[in-house]
């Protein structure tokens, strides 16, 4: 399955050093969308004229006028039809350097079902024209970019993202009662707090007082992955915002992090990431500090 990604996605010199795209949704840009594929990013589809159909996973949606449809990364895709005069705007944005930690992290209490709520999303006139504005400043900054106003641009998505999560909030109220929900809450919890020590499947599930397989089954169904691959990608994204905003060397992060060794942080990120801790800094400062 094809799996698109942001750093290709090249629609002008400037795009090799920005970590977010904002454009016009048009029959033309939504060809890259046709088929059934992944992206390593987020994906805002704002509809403002005309029709979309597009499947999320194993879900249906019909984009009309004032809907918006947030795709996260590593969803299975695809837009199935689209009606001639469509018309709306696309932001694309990567989930280290904008709040994945937001959406995927401290709300989930807030709304444990936050990213199937947010693949089709119905405003009011009003609120889709706030959304609008947000857009069209997302798109300002990407046109013309600086240091200062992509930093801008990374609160606006913020912004956008939060009115977003709050309105899916009052459409669809959490449900309490539900034993499996509560203990993905618990363990996204539990990981955020104990991460940098405690690394193996067996350790929280046994806190959870149940069974590594019953864990997996819990993160596979909230969130698509394996509860190791949850652990892993938690150390991956803090890795990744220490290389990216601290001053600290690759020999401070190993021993912040709770690796036994520089040579152990190293093997860890070439294993998951096929690339150095210092390729990846590389990486990062060239998208976000140029």
């Amino acid at each position: 399955m094809k799996r698109l990604e942001i750093k290709k996605n090249i629609q002008k010199p400037e795009d090799q050093n920005l970590s977010f795209r904002a454009f016009d949704l048009s029959l033309s840009s939504l060809e890259n969308y046709l088929l059934p594929h992944k992206k390593d990013h987020f994906c805002i589809l704002m509809l403002e004229s005309g029709e979309i159909e597009i499947q999320i996973e194993d879900q249906k949606f019909k984009l009309s006028s004032g809907k918006i449809s947030i795709i996260f990364p590593e969803q299975i895709s695809s837009v199935t039809s689209t009606s001639s005069d469509v018309s709306g705007k696309i932001i694309l944005f990567e989930e280290v350097l904008f709040c994945s930690d937001i959406l995927k992290n401290e709300l989930l209490s807030y709304n444990i079902d936050l990213a199937t709520h947010l693949n089709c999303v119905f405003l009011s006139p009003s609120e889709f024209e706030q959304s609008k504005k947000l857009a069209i400043d997302i798109e300002n900054v990407y046109l013309n970019p600086s240091l200062v106003r992509k930093e801008q641009a990374r609160f606006y998505i913020k912004i956008f993202l939060l009115g977003l999560i709050e309105l899916v909030h009052g459409q669809h109220p959490v449900l309490q009662h539900e034993t499996d929900k509560t203990l993905y809450i618990r363990f996204k919890k539990m990981l955020n707090e104990r991460y940098k020590n405690e690394r193996t499947v067996q350790y929280y599930a046994s806190k959870l007082a149940i069974t590594t397989k019953k864990l997996n089954n819990i993160t596979k169904k909230h969130c698509d992955e394996t509860a190791i691959n949850a652990i892993h990608n938690r150390i991956l994204q803090e890795i990744k915002r220490l290389l990216l905003f601290s001053d600290l060397s690759h020999k401070q992060i190993s021993m912040e992090l709770g690796f036994s060794s520089p040579s152990a942080l190293n093997k860890f990120v070439k294993t998951k990431l096929k690339e150095t801790p210092t390729e990846l800094q590389e990486e990062l400062a060239q998208i976000y500090n140029r």
